[in-house]
């Protein structure tokens, strides 16, 4: 019986796009980082000198209420964990352990820092771990500060505000303030009203650190179907470093007056491909740009 080349060549094509599809998940899953939790580190970090890390989330995955594609711990739909929050008992109690071990190591912290695989403010006891961390710094380590990244998806909850303004480092995300470079980029879950956002961080009165990502290049978008054989794909900018993503943001930071900006670029994989670093150039040009505004900003390379 002679084979039926067309059919056979037509599932080969849509085998070899499956198997393509899921080698560049499986590569991207194992270029990111999935940090242990809750206690992680000391790191040393570009921005914020040895930081001991505190993860508030799964340590078999990540948690989050935005998708990034440049996230370090690598997309939510790679990461779905199956372990529970740590608890603010357990929080409390392995932070203690290492700072005990840190004080006989007789190398203290510079900062104790709420990051890791996800969200940290989506925690439901966020605000009672914040007070726990506060009391062990004091104790262990007067002079270390407690910083906090967030996406600022939670600072309209009153109690996440509040906790907030108790940290010494009140760092929240704002790539942007275009919709759909968000949409495209950050890929919120659920409802994200960016000015709704923005006025969540004016609420801080200066009690707050605007973080911001800048990079260039451009992602493939799959574009549906073609017929059964082929599928349209298209090349998308996610480039926010010109005119039209910069001077809108700069705006909103005027609005916003915090403290402090910092504006940085990708500094490891990332889990989606085509994304390339900013330039510093072009990094110290927006940060010229803040300091022009009475506004103190730190660019990171």
């Amino acid at each position: 019986m002679e084979p039926k080349f067309n059919t056979i060549n037509i599932n080969l094509v849509n085998k070899s796009r499956e198997y393509g599809r899921f080698i560049v998940s499986l590569q991207a899953a194992m270029s990111t980082i999935i940090y242990p939790s809750p206690i992680f580190g000391p790191v040393h970090s570009r921005r914020l000198g040895l930081s001991l890390g505190i993860n508030l989330l799964p340590a078999d995955g990540k948690v989050c209420t935005f998708n990034c594609i440049y996230c370090e711990c690598g997309l939510n739909e790679q990461r779905r964990p199956k372990l529970p929050h740590p608890t603010r008992e357990a929080v409390a109690t392995a932070l203690e352990q290492r700072l005990q071990a840190m004080t006989q190591e007789g190398q203290l912290p510079d900062v104790l820092t709420f990051a890791g695989n996800g969200e940290p403010t989506c925690h439901p006891q966020f605000p009672d771990i914040i007070d726990d961390t506060l009391r062990l710094r004091d104790h262990y380590c007067p002079k270390a500060k407690v910083s906090v990244l967030s996406n600022a998806t939670f600072t309209h909850r009153q109690r996440v505000h509040d906790a907030l303004m108790r940290v010494d480092n009140n760092i929240q995300k704002l790539d942007t303030v275009d919709p759909d470079y968000i949409r495209r980029v950050d890929q919120p879950a659920g409802h994200y009203d960016v000015q709704a956002v923005i006025d969540s961080l004016k609420a801080f009165n200066g009690h707050v650190i605007i973080q911001t990502i800048f990079m260039q290049g451009s992602i493939v978008k799959e574009q549906g179907a073609r017929g059964k054989e082929q599928e349209a794909c298209e090349a998308v900018s996610v480039d926010n470093t010109g005119e039209r993503y910069v001077e809108p943001w700069l705006r909103a930071v005027k609005e916003i007056a915090p403290q402090q900006v910092m504006v940085y670029t990708i500094d490891r994989k990332t889990p989606t491909a085509g994304l390339l670093k900013a330039t510093r150039e072009q990094l110290d040009s927006i940060r010229d740009r803040v300091i022009s505004m009475g506004i103190p900003c730190q660019a990171s390379y």
